[in-house]
């Protein structure tokens, strides 16, 4: 009895989230997320208690100081981590305490990931490393050539192919990983400070991209302090100290 008592409140707030994402058409919905990290004899709270509701087609960009937790909160979001408490439904599935083979799947089809520092397979060309995620999804050889051809001309790297990441420089490296993270054509695009390390030409180019990427109607969240980015977005977040501090709705 007192098991039963214990799961139908579960229930319920499934099915509450479950109707708020249906009548707001969101693709995201997190709900009260929390994240630590141990540093030494230390608990650092990287994620504390934030709430965030996306719609499908919302550029969201989160802005706040190196440490605010930006970085933690994008991973959370994409299922690359999981929370201390809360709960992230992602285009409809309850993404939080999924089996990790089940949460894999889930990620490769419906998430791009932009990183930081690229994550480009050292021994794969740039070429290889946008198929990679499409021999994944289990795509045949000949699509998987024809996309990856496609997604670097889109990128401005035609010509660059064969190239290994250590022959680009991290300009090129950066196009490559936002080639690989459409490679599976996802409904939901993250970004880690995508032009952080890129000479200025470099970051405008990227941004122009990320226009592109918009207009195929994407929803877009990208942790960044670049102002070239931020004027694409129609939310700004302010990110501190784990928290959303200010939400500013841009008209665009």
């Amino acid at each position: 009895m007192e098991r039963e008592f214990l799961e139908e409140p579960q229930e319920i707030e499934e099915i509450d989230f479950l109707e708020e994402i249906k009548a707001n058409n969101l693709i995201i919905l997190a709900n009260a997320l929390t994240k630590d990290y141990e540093i030494g004899d230390f608990i650092v709270r990287a994620v504390d208690n934030v709430s965030l509701r996306v719609k499908e087609s919302d550029f969201v960009i989160i802005k706040g100081p190196s440490g605010a937790g930006k970085t933690t909160l994008l991973n959370l979001i994409g299922g690359l981590d999981s929370p201390k408490s809360g709960v992230v439904y992602s285009n409809m599935v309850r993404i939080t305490n999924l089996q990790e083979e089940s949460l894999a799947t889930f990620r490769l089809i419906n998430v791009g990931f932009i990183f930081q520092n690229y994550n480009l397979i050292s021994t794969l060309t740039a070429e290889e490393n946008i198929m990679f995620p499409m021999k994944l999804a289990g795509l045949s050889l000949k699509e998987q050539r024809e996309r990856a051809v496609d997604l670097l001309k889109k990128v401005g790297l035609g010509e660059r192919r064969e190239h290994l990441p250590f022959q680009l420089s991290a300009g090129e490296q950066q196009r490559v990983a936002i080639a690989r993270a459409l490679a599976n054509n996802p409904e939901i695009i993250l970004a880690d400070e995508p032009t952080a390390n890129i000479d200025k030409e470099t970051s405008v180019f990227i941004r122009d991209l990320f226009k592109d990427i918009k207009q195929d109607k994407k929803t877009i969240i990208i942790a960044t302090h670049d102002d070239f980015l931020i004027e694409l977005a129609n939310r700004i977040i302010s990110f501190e100290d784990g928290k959303i501090i200010k939400e500013e709705i841009v008209e665009i």
